[in-house]
């Protein structure tokens, strides 16, 4: 068992996005997800590393074409079993770096909301958004969600006084990039490094948004917030959270991007 999967094995990821504090993340994600699918007739839809379901499993329910690939076992098990049967899914067991078993152009919304978590190097990055661009048909959609590198130095190397460990496990760049490894088990980019793997890719963007924003940095308040007021925190964050000056100090990040319909190489 690798470190991923032992993470996912143990880790209630179904909990974190039900939480108040979650629930910013995903219901944000979503509201991107159905902009993409607006006025689209009977569209596919395939989403890379679908984890426990939370995004496949509710688009499924609602009459859509989806087909869901997962690496964990676990995940892949538990989103099965909220299937009743009646729902238009493929649920698969795949590597997001090797979609050969799906053809070219096919999907009209392609979602890689978790395995750009997960990867360390900049060609495995950069084959797992190639797999899903080659994927998607001409003039499709692509979100690609990716875990930020500023909240972690804010919140764990000076919020946790995890700055001298840091620092003694080389674990820091000296302009302050987290070095990660698959025993760190999370990724963390720059929107710089997110703009240098759009450019080897044929794929124009659409917008980067935060999906989360400051949310993580006041988790423990938003999730006391009554109804009202979380409503409130919701209707901030909406309005703020494509502002670009924002962005880099979101835990993550929504990147929606188009497949253009030659081969060339993109623009931002």
């Amino acid at each position: 068992m690798n470190y991923l999967e032992e993470y996912y094995n143990n880790y209630n990821e179904e909990g974190r996005l039900l939480s108040r504090h979650g629930q910013v993340e995903y219901l944000t994600t979503m509201r991107y997800i159905r902009e993409c699918l607006n006025g689209l007739a009977d569209p596919e839809i395939l989403e890379i590393g679908a984890g426990t379901g939370r995004y496949s499993v509710t688009l499924a329910k609602e009459g859509y074409d989806v087909t869901a690939v997962e690496l964990v076992a676990h995940n892949l098990e538990v989103l099965r079993s909220k299937l009743d049967g009646s729902e238009r899914i493929r649920a698969l067991q795949g590597n997001a770096l090797d979609l050969s078993a799906l053809e070219d152009n096919r999907y009209d919304l392609t979602m890689l909301l978790g395995p750009m978590y997960h990867l360390y190097t900049w060609e495995d990055q950069l084959q797992a958004l190639t797999e899903a661009v080659r994927v998607t048909k001409p003039g499709g959609r692509i979100l690609v969600a990716y875990c930020m590198n500023e909240p972690t130095v804010i919140m764990y190397v000076f919020g946790l006084n995890k700055l001298r460990e840091t620092m003694d496990l080389k674990m820091l760049t000296e302009d302050w990039h987290c070095i990660s490894e698959p025993k760190d088990l999370f990724q963390l980019m720059r929107t710089e490094d997110i703009a240098a793997l759009n450019r080897e890719v044929p794929v124009e963007r659409i917008k980067l948004a935060a999906t989360d924003g400051a949310t993580n940095y006041n988790r423990n308040l938003i999730d006391k917030m009554d109804d009202e007021t979380f409503g409130k925190w919701l209707e901030y964050h909406f309005t703020i959270c494509e502002r670009q000056d924002l962005i880099g100090a979101s835990h993550h990040t929504l990147d929606i991007l188009r497949k253009l319909p030659c081969c060339g190489k993109n623009s931002e």
